[in-house]
């Protein structure tokens, strides 16, 4: 089959077919081994004339072991064979507890595909793929195959799927069936939906970067506006003494800032009586009483007009409202997080507007009021009810019920966002992935508890966003960053690689390449992952469905990988138009 060794380079060797026989065999991508002395140098064989056959060095077989790269290229002297089933399998994986099937070889019939899951899970990985190329049907396939191992029992997992179209409700719900120890959970954005739960965010929950985010602010200056909204609609939200002396301090000093403005009587009337329509208390309220010297008012009185356009009674308001002015408050900070509503936010917002006259400066109006328009938008859409939550949860407990499921623990959990807009959706995963990230942080033993994030769809939520400019930071780059030593790992699922965050892809550690042809999208990942190469792209184009080129750290060689069909199936085939075109 083979005969003499012709040519070597750094990376191949060209051989001569032999004269007698010749190929009897179609050795196309097959693995051959240079056996030279105590050497045994693999090569995988990429192309083939009518002369020479290509064979491309991957790596070495020392002491029944496989190492990657080759420092001692094989010499002229050298034999050649075909791989034998021995050496196949140290190529496809071993059958050890710790490994589960991938998948079949299309090149060495009856071998299965064997993956770490060390080294498969505890690493960033992307599934690029056109549509239709078996993307969602692989990823479906890997984790029931991970979850029916029965070598394993992943009680502890925690693998969070956003799931853009609904796809994996069908393909992962019954992993109970596979095992009783085993629950799927699903949250689900369709109100008509009968299984599962409506996905629920605590508002309290959120931070100045999330709100800013969620409200879709562009400018630096809204951000001290978000600031000043979130303390006061935490401190309206308490109702101990020092709030509450806190909260009578803000009030008079919002009065007093409106009665020194040049604004008519009437519009500073309008504006205090807004305020009190924000945030009232015992002692500012319209009902409130207001002690003179021998005689009361009500407050709403005190703002009564007269014939001059003046405040008859501005010195005995005066002298009430300043009474509460207490300057040591400025510095005061709530100590606890409350629970609140979105019509909670919206009074916070209203009073922050009006006490800080960020409705009456021309440089500010504009942010204020976008903010403002922004922020009711949202009170009454429909998204709303995604935000909210019934009753007071913190951080910690919050997660506990995500992954708990009829006083057990679920291992999947699967958020629908198919009947949300993009935006929002991207909003809702940035706000987990940030709640997981902070999370893992802030354990006690690194990676102790660890999260495996799969985002359907990446490209319509990890983008290369303005995050950074706005907030200084986007969360999925940061998590892809730091998330792996935490416990914290991305699984990206995109037929459009080229609109992700390169950040994020350049993190990546493993690969499941299904067929793509999109010119930009070759381009772009044949630059951004170092570890790919022109045969990897090329082999990838005739890729049949449900078949992936598989390479990186988990892989010992870039390995073609036959994916079976998910039992059950994921909701992604086609249309069947025939049938449906057909009358009954």
């Amino acid at each position: 089959m083979f005969g003499k060794i012709v040519y070597i380079s750094d990376t191949e060797a060209h051989v001569q077919i032999a004269t007698e026989g010749g190929l009897n065999t179609n050795i196309m991508n097959m693995h051959v081994i240079f056996e030279d002395g105590d050497k045994k140098i693999l090569g995988e064989v990429e192309d083939i004339n009518d002369e020479l056959v290509k064979i491309r060095f991957l790596g070495e077989i020392t002491n029944g072991r496989f190492v990657g790269g080759v420092i001692r290229k094989p010499t002229f002297n050298a034999s050649l064979r075909l791989i034998n089933k021995e050496e196949v399998g140290l190529l496809v994986g071993e059958d050890t507890p710790s490994t589960f099937v991938l998948g079949d070889s299309p090149l060495y019939e009856g071998s299965k595909i064997r993956v770490d899951i060390n080294d498969l899970f505890s690493s960033h990985m992307a599934i690029f793929g056109n549509s239709g190329s078996g993307k969602s049907c692989g990823v479906a396939r890997l984790l029931q195959n991970v979850f029916s191992n029965p070598k394993l029992l992943p009680f502890r997992a925690n693998i969070f799927i956003f799931d853009a179209y609904g796809e994996y409700h069908n393909a992962l719900q019954n992993i109970d069936k596979v095992n009783p120890n085993l629950a799927f959970k699903f949250y689900t954005t369709n109100v008509n939906q009968t299984e599962g739960e409506i996905l629920s965010i605590p508002l309290w929950l959120l931070d100045i970067d999330d709100m800013a985010l969620l409200l879709r602010a562009d400018k630096h200056s809204q951000l001290t506006i978000i600031e000043r909204m979130l303390k006061l609609v935490t401190i309206f939200a308490s109702d101990d003494e020092l709030s509450l002396k806190y909260k009578n301090h803000l009030i008079a000093k919002a009065i007093m800032t409106i009665l020194y403005t040049n604004q008519t009587a009437s519009s500073k009337r309008n504006d205090v009586f807004k305020i009190l329509a924000t945030c009232s208390t015992p002692q500012f309220n319209m009902e409130a009483v207001v002690q003179g010297v021998g005689y009361t008012r009500k407050f709403r009185e005190c703002f009564t007009i007269d014939t001059h356009g003046q405040f008859p009674e501005s010195i005995l308001m005066t002298e009430y409202v300043t009474s509460f002015i207490d300057e040591s408050l400025d510095t005061y900070e709530p100590k606890e997080v409350k629970f609140y509503t979105l019509e909670d936010l919206e009074k916070a917002l209203e009073f922050t507007l009006i006490s800080e006259g960020l409705l009456n400066n021309e440089e500010t109006y504009a942010d204020a009021i976008t903010l403002k328009v922004r922020l009711h938008s949202l009170t009454i859409s429909e998204n709303s009810r995604y935000l909210r939550y019934p009753n007071f949860i913190t951080m910690e407990n919050y997660i506990a019920t995500l992954v708990a499921k009829n006083g057990r623990k679920a291992q999947i959990i699967n958020f629908n966002l198919e009947d949300v807009e993009d935006w929002f959706a991207k909003v809702v995963v940035k706000i987990y992935t940030k709640m997981l990230f902070n999370f893992s942080k802030k354990l006690k033993d690194r990676a102790s508890i660890p999260f495996h994030i799969f985002v359907e769809e990446a490209h319509r939520y990890v983008q290369k966003d303005n995050d950074v400019e706005l907030i200084g930071y986007n969360i999925f780059e940061r998590a892809a960053k730091e998330g792996r030593k935490y416990g914290l790992m991305f699984n990206l699922i995109s037929q459009r690689p080229v609109e992700i965050s390169d950040t994020v892809i350049s993190q990546c550690a493993n690969f499941l390449i299904f067929k793509i042809t999109h010119p930009r999208d070759l381009d772009y990942i044949t630059k951004m992952l170092p570890n790919i190469s022109a045969d990897i792209v090329e082999k990838q184009k005739t890729l049949q469905p449900g078949t992936c080129m598989a390479f990186g750290s988990a892989f010992k060689i870039p390995t073609i990988v036959r994916m079976q069909m998910p039992d059950p199936a994921p909701s992604s085939s086609s249309c069947d138009v025939v049938n449906t075109w057909q009358a009954n």
